[in-house]
């Protein structure tokens, strides 16, 4: 429960909130920020996914699971160069009568390949 209160200050401060404004924006109370944060009362679930939601970091490094706030799941990237969808959108994107077309078009084909990797 320490490092979990830790790593909850941690997101608040590095952002600049106060411990009212921090309740504020959860909807919760500030005494009971600090409590969780001084690991003097455990955190429900809601106010963790809140705070995981808000600072876009994984619960698993809220909980001390690893040391990189985008945790263990956020390693997956999607190789968005074989998306049907995504070629649609690109082709979408660029002036078919341009003389660059192509050359742009496979611009951002490259970009969304390294992007996966």
């Amino acid at each position: 429960m320490e490092l979990v209160g830790q790593r909850l200050k941690f997101l608040r401060e590095k952002a600049h909130l106060t411990q009212a404004r921090m309740a504020d924006l959860l909807g919760a109370k500030q005494p009971a920020i600090n409590r969780y944060e001084h690991g003097q009362a455990a955190a429900p679930f809601k106010i963790l996914r809140a705070y995981a939601d808000y600072f876009d970091v994984s619960l698993d490094y809220i909980f001390g699971r690893c040391d990189e706030p985008q945790g263990k799941l956020y390693e997956y990237k999607p190789n968005y160069s074989d998306s049907p969808e995504m070629r649609k959108f690109v082709e979408m994107c660029f002036d078919p009568g341009s003389a660059m077309n192509e050359k742009l078009k496979q611009a951002v084909y490259d970009m969304l390949g390294e992007a996966g990797k």
